[in-house]
């Protein structure tokens, strides 16, 4: 029998789409602590605040998008969030203050957050049954090349030209690209979600993917810590002022070779062992950066961290959307998203106060323990997923 065909004109807009939208937000994100601290004077616990904003509000409107993108047309519901996510970005132009600063990316992350789910969740909708774990795994490739560029790019506009200006207009030109794209996507009508019992809270967060949850805010906790504050640490505590370009680069190589070669396991289902590879692998990745602080252990850690993200992202993925129900792929996705964002907004407000407070050291060394922790109870509980998972 013939195979269905992967790569359809739909999935590459999906994909195209994703990655605009990464590429705006991480050809910022390396960048808005200095942004921050040079144009506003912020502390760095200041900092922390502001910048977790962004991340607790995609952390509030996730798990509504999930219902939203389950129970309405899923297009109308991406566009709408979309157009939202690529407006907000001419507001960084206008903020002429930390405190509206504060409010542009706090009111952020509302649209980013219902704009990803939306658009994951259209992905899935646009492949073919038959390939849609590997296509899972593919799709994340958008979002890796992104972050290999979109740093990278950031840095060396930002030293070639000293604007930051320029910087915010990239972003707005490359989200409204994505928007764009979305916007021509052809997809069939489908029946939409008609249960309406009393809300619960298992429409807007998966229960019975509570265990994947968990790994998310723990991993997420170390990611928000190293993508925000890795910049400033390099500098003032390893003496490395030109490498976090190319740190961002390494990362997202690991990411796509393990994305790659990770591609042919899913396809076979072989889940777990994708997950209990990369989740090892991250933590080895963290503890070298904290027990190593030379260019060794600093252009080591990105490749391992890289590689481990790369295998436990899209098999996390597929573990949670197999618990779910099929009118429950919305929610599926929203509750890993979410996750991940609260542990993002934790990990960059903890690294905020103990950078403060204590020392970057210290708080690279919390998220490594943190991250150790967090592969210990994947491996406690793993178990947990084979008895929930929905025979497909």
């Amino acid at each position: 029998m013939e195979q269905e065909k992967l790569w359809n004109a739909n999935y590459w807009k999906v994909m195209i789409a994703n990655f605009a939208m990464s590429f705006a937000f991480y050809l910022l994100t390396p960048l808005l602590p200095l942004y921050l601290s040079e144009h506003f004077g912020a502390t760095k616990d200041l900092i922390g605040f502001v910048l977790s904003g962004y991340a607790l509000t995609a952390l509030l409107v996730r798990p509504f998008s999930g219902y939203l993108a389950d129970s309405f047309p899923r297009k109308r519901v991406l566009l709408v969030s979309l157009f939202l996510y690529f407006i907000f970005f001419g507001g960084y132009l206008a903020a002429g203050s930390v405190l509206l600063f504060a409010l542009v990316r706090t009111l952020h992350g509302g649209p980013f957050g219902a704009a990803t789910v939306a658009n994951s969740t259209m992905a899935i909708d646009v492949l073919p049954s038959s390939r849609r774990t590997e296509g899972i795994g593919y799709y994340g490739l958008s979002n890796n090349i992104a972050t290999a560029i979109a740093p990278s790019v950031g840095i060396a506009v930002y030293h070639w030209s000293g604007n930051f200006d320029i910087l915010f207009w990239m972003a707005f030109a490359v989200a409204g690209i994505g928007l764009w794209v979305d916007s021509t996507i052809k997809v069939r009508d489908r029946q939409l979600f008609k249960d309406r019992k009393a809300i619960s809270l298992d429409r807007f967060f998966l229960l019975k993917g509570w265990t994947i949850g968990v790994n998310a805010v723990l991993f997420g906790i170390c990611y928000g810590v190293l993508s925000n504050y890795l910049a400033i640490y390099s500098k003032e505590e390893m003496g490395i002022t030109g490498g976090t370009g190319i740190f961002f680069m390494l990362f997202a190589l690991g990411l796509i070779l393990a994305r790659l070669t990770g591609v042919r396991s899913l396809r076979k289902g072989q889940l777990i062992g994708n997950a209990v590879q990369g989740v090892i692998f991250s933590t080895l990745g963290y503890l070298l950066f904290v027990s190593c602080p030379n260019a060794i252990g600093y252009y080591g850690t990105p490749l391992l961290i890289g590689w481990g993200n790369g295998h436990f992202w899209p098999a996390f993925q597929n573990m949670i959307i197999n618990v779910a129900d099929k009118n429950e792929r919305g929610t599926a996705n929203s509750t890993l998203l979410t996750s991940w964002d609260l542990g993002l907004g934790i990990g960059i407000l903890l690294g905020g106060l103990l950078t403060e407070h204590i020392s970057y050291r210290f708080a690279f060394w919390t998220i490594a323990a943190i991250h150790a922790a967090g592969a210990l109870f994947f491996m406690v509980t793993r178990a947990d997923y084979l008895k929930r998972t929905n025979p497909r």
